[in-house]
């Protein structure tokens, strides 16, 4: 059992980076803009749907989460298909978890950095003003 805890909280971690990655960061920004633009401006409720699934990292999270088991074949508590559900819906909140404190994280690094930008700024006026 504790293996099969250690694996969850392992498993997580590459679900909640490529969650994050495909909808967050600047390498897929122009694949999610084309995919924000269909999800509000499709005719079709499915189409809207579907293109939805790249620009939230919850929603992709799930996705990501069904091929991992596909490929590892993890299951958590039961041995039959009923330790793939659990296994299935465990990652996924998992994962959620670290997303969110990596986007807390990330949220206080831009901080940080927005606040020595300004400090630098200040030095720099205060040193052409002396």
């Amino acid at each position: 059992m504790g293996r099969d805890i250690f694996t969850l909280f392992v498993l997580a971690i590459p679900i909640a980076c490529i969650a994050w990655t495909v909808t967050h960061e600047e390498i897929f920004r122009e694949p999610r803009q084309f995919c924000e633009e269909c999800s509000r401006g499709s005719q079709s409720f499915f189409a809207r749907k579907f293109f939805y699934i790249f620009t939230c990292e919850y929603c992709f999270s799930h996705y990501v989460t069904a091929l991992f088991l596909i490929f590892t074949g993890y299951k958590l508590l039961y041995a039959d298909w009923r330790g793939y559900v659990v296994s299935f819906f465990s990652l996924v909140f998992v994962a959620n978890i670290y997303i969110g404190i990596f986007g807390q994280v990330k949220l206080g690094v831009k901080k940080e950095r927005a606040q020595i930008k300004s400090i630098e700024k200040d030095v720099q006026i205060k040193d052409k003003a002396a």
